[in-house]
């Protein structure tokens, strides 16, 4: 546990920030940070934020999106907290990334206290931890509000939102962003889910561009089909394929349940389900069916 003690805190001052960091209101005199600061981390960035309550559909989204992130050697940049900043810094790393984690408390009071492991493997991978507030200090309520305008102002490339309540700190560093003349990019959700309020209301609004694939992060262009999207094809699906499709859109479901609802015998029902698990149409989970 906190192996991440062993690297000393340094301190930048504003000076020597990156110039997208220098221009923001209220930019933070100095910053604390753990790690070797390198410039060229800042060259290429993209913020990554989103709800705290992460589902499945935002697992497999900064799944999705992350291969062509690391792929052009652009740095994460998120807020360490659960669900979307976590996982982000997660997949990240996983894929050889290399991340920014901004704190909304003290270097020496990371918060939540779970992501111990993760605080230590940003380091070893070569990214950086960074604070503006002492090292002691434990983050407050209002303290991840204010840390939302560094995650914002250090992203280039933009700020992609990956699932938002209505009233979530995301759309605080979407507001943030659009101020800072950055970008916003924001994933479409199921209109009945929660976590999806946010983001879809950024696009209905205009105030944010729509992803519909992981490309359209960098490029500014209509993704055409034999381009590969963030969502399956399933046009050549078969009449039970297709069925079962539509009703797991609504929700997940068994066997049994799937069953009652298409009235097919078990036998063809799980003949079709084995074959969607292999085309990774399908995952399954305690018994349960959702759409990839």
């Amino acid at each position: 546990m906190n192996e991440w003690k062993k690297w000393e805190i340094k301190i930048i001052e504003k000076n020597d920030f990156p110039e997208g960091l220098k221009g923001i209101r209220n930019c933070p005199e100095k910053l604390y940070y753990r790690g070797e600061w390198n410039n060229n981390l800042f060259e290429k960035t993209v913020a990554i934020v989103g709800s705290r309550q992460i589902t499945r559909y935002g697992k497999e989204i900064v799944d999705k999106i992350m291969p062509e992130i690391v792929s052009r050697k652009t740095t994460v940049i998120s807020g360490f907290m659960y669900g979307v900043d976590t996982e982000s810094h997660k997949k990240c790393l996983e894929y050889g990334g290399k991340t920014v984690a901004v704190l909304g408390g003290g270097l020496d009071e990371p918060c939540p206290s779970e992501n111990d492991k993760l605080y230590t493997e940003i380091l070893e991978k070569g990214g950086i931890i960074i604070s503006e507030y002492e090292p002691d200090f434990k983050a407050m309520t209002w303290s991840f509000p204010q840390r939302n305008r560094i995650v914002s102002g250090l992203s280039t490339v933009g700020v992609v939102v990956i699932e938002a309540g209505i009233k979530s700190g995301s759309l605080i560093t979407a507001k943030l962003a659009l101020e800072q003349k950055r970008q916003v990019l924001a994933i479409p959700g199921p209109i009945n889910s929660r976590t999806s309020e946010g983001t879809n209301w950024l696009i209905k609004t205009g105030s944010a561009r729509m992803i519909t694939t992981p490309i359209d992060i960098f490029e500014d262009k209509i993704s055409f089909p034999e381009q590969e999207t963030l969502f399956k094809d399933y046009s050549n699906l078969n009449e039970v394929e297709k069925i079962i499709i539509d009703l797991l859109e609504t929700e997940a479901m068994t066997s049994d349940e799937l069953c009652q609802m298409t009235k097919r015998n078990i036998t063809e029902i799980s003949t079709n389900l084995s074959m969607m698990l292999m085309k990774d149409l399908l995952t399954e989970e305690d018994g349960k069916f959702y759409i990839s």
